[in-house]
């Protein structure tokens, strides 16, 4: 038996001074004393301990992983070298046969054993990858492994840390949905010495947005109808989201009648049609138009009436140089304070107050200027009585539009209002005229009169 165990058991070449190399064998064959025979120690690659050498498992139990790397034993991964991740499960990292990387942590321990790391050669590979990812500027990929106070962990062989406002272009309110997603972000932050990696999805996303916001700003065109969603409300305006790009509707072109707040007639979330009015393409602006695919109500105003046309209207505002009239949703017209009355009129709400129904005779269309000139005093039968003068709201000042009026349509008097009088008359009439100059804000509105 010993004799059997003699022929089975390779001469160690280190022991045989005359030993040489079978010549053509690469080291593999030697040969002791006239035989040819293997040599082992050919097959064993030297390496030193922190190096990443390649190896198979062999071998899965639950608390550690052993690998075949050529070497006179099996390496030994233990289970908290094999992944960054917590608590893992060695079957869940690593399979039989698997050809896999580790780092050498020690080439002989007290017990003999070659200690391997697979988290730390991959931690080696992937800090090469994240730096060279961080010059370059080119995004990595990771896996979501933690969610923690203020952001996510991913696992890119290291961990990187991104920040909950760094996930999306807009803030997310549960971090949650993308635990166990693979993501893209870019490398801003970097310290080997610390283990520190801040990552950012939003530079990804904002890269990405701006190519698409290129490729439809190229399609847009001016005049075109477009559909998009509102994204965002504020005092001004609001945002329409057209497909990765936002462009904006000005308060001012959101209807034709008069609108105090976007949110009166449009919510975050509806899908609206829209005519694209202006694109400024250097600083990537859109300026949209909605009462622009509806009907414009002035066009009504001209293709129906004419001057000297009556028709019923509901005060909507009152000014010191007059009231204006709603006809139409979304066309008012201005009844100057000469025309509210055949008496003198001192203060325009003596005589009407917003909300009133009314009557009223079109004096002049101005279709250019899209102006609308009103009486009251002219329509036939009709009486409005005298009442205690309310005083106006903040909001009703702060509210009255740029006008531009034609003195003419005021300046002429129809005939039925010449009159005899009674004999105070003459003082009443020289009154009334310096009562019109003495208001410099309705001398200089004189002329104006109200947009539709």
């Amino acid at each position: 038996m010993g004799g059997l165990m003699s022929t089975l058991t390779a001469p160690n070449p280190t022991e045989h001074s005359d030993a040489k190399v079978v010549e053509g064998s690469n080291g593999l064959l030697l040969e002791i004393d006239g035989k040819i025979v293997p040599n082992y120690d050919a097959t064993i690659h030297p390496f030193s301990e922190g190096d990443v050498v390649t190896g198979h498992v062999v071998r899965i139990d639950n608390d550690e992983v052993l690998v075949d790397i050529g070497y006179k034993s099996e390496g030994v991964i233990p289970v908290n070298e094999l992944s960054i991740r917590k608590s893992v499960d060695p079957g869940d990292e690593v399979s039989l046969g698997e050809e896999v990387d580790a780092l050498v942590l020690t080439k002989e321990d007290q017990d003999g054993r070659l200690i391997l790391s697979k988290k730390r050669a991959r931690f080696e590979k992937a800090w090469r990858r994240i730096e060279a990812a961080a010059q370059s500027g080119e995004p990595v990929e990771g896996f979501v492994i933690e969610v923690v106070k203020g952001g996510l962990i991913i696992d890119l062989g290291v961990r990187g840390f991104l920040p909950a406002s760094l996930v999306d272009i807009r803030r997310v309110p549960n971090l949650d949905e993308y635990m166990g997603t693979t993501i893209e972000c870019k490398v801003i932050e970097l310290n080997r010495s610390r283990n520190n990696v801040v990552l950012s999805r939003r530079a990804v996303l904002e890269e990405q947005r701006k190519e698409d916001r290129e490729r439809i700003l190229d399609r847009l065109q001016p005049g075109q109808v477009v559909e998009g969603v509102i994204s965002n409300i504020v005092d001004f305006g609001a945002f329409v989201d057209l497909d990765g790009i936002d462009g904006l509707i000005h308060i001012s072109e959101l209807s034709w009648s008069h609108v105090n707040h976007p949110s009166e007639i449009l919510n975050i979330g509806d899908t609206v049609s829209v005519k694209v009015l202006d694109i400024d393409r250097q600083r990537q602006r859109i300026s949209l138009g909605l009462k622009q695919t509806q009907e414009d109500p002035w066009q009504r105003v001209v293709d129906t009436y004419n001057i000297g046309d009556e028709l019923d209207g509901t005060v909507t505002k009152v000014v010191t140089f007059g009231a204006f009239v709603e006809i139409l949703d979304g066309v008012e017209g201005l009844v100057h304070i000469s025309e509210l009355a055949q008496h003198h009129v001192e203060n325009p709400r003596e005589i009407i107050q917003p909300g009133d129904p009314i009557r009223v005779k079109i004096l002049e269309i101005d279709s250019e200027r899209r102006r609308l000139s009103l009486s009251i005093k002219r329509v036939e039968g009709q009486v409005l009585p005298v009442r205690p003068i309310v005083a106006p709201t903040a909001t009703e000042i702060a509210d009255v539009p740029e006008l531009g009026l034609s003195e003419e349509v005021f300046s002429e008097e129809p005939e039925a209002e010449v009159a005899p009088e009674p004999a105070a008359e003459p003082e009443a009439a020289a009154d009334a005229e310096p009562e019109v100059a003495a208001e410099p804000e309705a001398a200089a509105d004189a002329s104006a009169e109200t947009e539709a």
